[in-house]
């Protein structure tokens, strides 16, 4: 079987395979689901082109590493063929353990455990299937393997990660002000003392990286319409859950179904090999499958929320600076007992309040630069613009979300 495939990818053009393990990886099923899974969750409710996938991201991040690693190459980095394979297979499975609608079901369908462990356990399974050859891949994912500079291309403030999604969304999306220069970030990347540094004539660069980060958290990524179909998504997760341990039938996909009935802990994954396997086959379409089963179904709750977000009837949504009043919370609890007829202890399914962040930079996990002198600064200090400083600060707002037809 020819295993040398190109894909032709519209953010970098052509993406070659580069060989036959890596083609095998990517054929195997739980590779696969991640094509069904949007890399931006429900954002497409406000960007309507935003359907790109974990897949996808999976595949151009790929590439990317091996750009990155060729331009290492090339400035006198020594890198094996075995740790060249390696990072290209770290990369293209730092994102398997995503599950449905990616980001915004991780505290609902699964509590408390964060996508990476179940990257993890997905590649220690990846592992046995391939007779470990993804061993050196494992060590750099985990940051056990003695150079460091792998897994700063893995998982860091200037990570190949970041720089596929935000190029990737930014283009899917039609957002302009996500827009980086990826090519001159690849070029002025270098290894110092075994860390991963930018060279000093890069510093404008990931400046303008850095920016476009921000400006996408507050145009994308936490665009309000969007955190306003998330929470309505983790409210519908969490009434089926309710219902399902109470004892009702809930028509759903045998992996839904599972993940609905029972608190799933990460010592479960570990103990009981069906339940990997059952979460990796769950995806967008389990979720969505159960919103058109539960129109109408009996529980005014469970089928007013499905309707919602099938018809993109959405909460409306109020962002402050300020924490949100017990007195607004409770004047919306009142107004959706009597818009509903729910009981009290019912109502926090048909609205939502808490904090979203905007974490652009944070200083402790540092982005070095590599001066001429041959010194190595943070770029908050590095960098003469006070933009860095001011990014560096994490930036927090509150929301209240609640249905339309209930007014304060």
């Amino acid at each position: 079987m020819n295993k040398k495939k190109i894909i032709n990818d519209p953010v970098y053009g052509f993406i070659k395979i580069p060989g036959e393990l890596i083609f095998d990886i990517i054929q195997h099923p739980w590779f696969q689901r991640l094509r069904h899974i949007k890399q931006l969750g429900l954002t497409d409710f406000v960007y309507p082109s935003a359907q790109h996938t974990r897949f996808q991201h999976a595949l151009g991040a790929m590439h990317l590493m091996g750009r990155v690693l060729d331009s290492l190459r090339s400035k006198g980095v020594v890198i094996n063929d075995d740790e060249y394979e390696a990072s290209l297979i770290a990369v293209l499975l730092h994102d398997i353990g995503h599950g449905p609608f990616s980001h915004a079901l991780e505290d609902s369908l699964l509590t408390g455990i964060r996508h990476e462990s179940l990257s993890y356990l997905f590649m220690t399974q990846l592992n046995k299937i391939f007779n470990g050859s993804l061993s050196l891949a494992i060590k750099i994912f985990q940051n056990s393997y003695e150079r460091k500079f792998f897994h700063q291309l893995i998982a860091s403030q200037l990570d190949i990660d970041r720089l596929d999604y935000l190029i990737r969304d930014c283009f899917f999306t039609g957002v302009p002000e996500g827009t980086i220069g990826v090519d001159r970030i690849v070029a002025m990347l270098t290894v110092h003392n075994d860390q991963l540094v930018v060279e000093e004539k890069g510093i404008y660069s990931i400046e303008n990286f850095l920016n476009a980060r921000r400006l996408m958290y507050w145009q994308v990524y936490l665009h309000k319409t969007t955190v306003s179909a998330e929470r309505m998504v983790v409210n519908l997760i969490r009434r089926a859950q309710h219902l399902v341990k109470a004892g009702e039938h809930l028509p759903a996909s045998e992996a839904l179904n599972y993940f609905l009935q029972q608190n799933t802990t990460l010592q479960n994954f570990k103990e009981q090999p069906e339940t990997l396997t059952l979460f990796g086959r769950l995806d967008d379409q389990d979720i969505w499958g159960a919103i058109k089963l539960w129109l109408n179904h009996s529980d005014v709750i469970l089928a007013t929320l499905s309707t919602m977000l099938y018809e993109r009837k959405l909460f409306q949504i109020m962002l402050s600076s300020e924490p949100i009043s017990k007195t607004t919370v409770e004047k919306v609890r009142k107004g959706i007992s009597e818009a509903y007829g729910t009981l009290r202890s019912e109502t926090p399914y048909l609205f939502s309040h808490g904090v979203v962040s905007n974490e652009a930079y944070t200083e402790g996990q540092k982005i070095n630069v590599l001066m001429k002198s041959g010194e190595v600064h943070d770029i908050a200090h590095a960098s003469d613009l006070p933009s860095i400083k001011a990014i560096s600060k994490i930036v927090k707002k509150n929301y209240l979300c609640w249905p339309k037809n209930v007014s304060l």
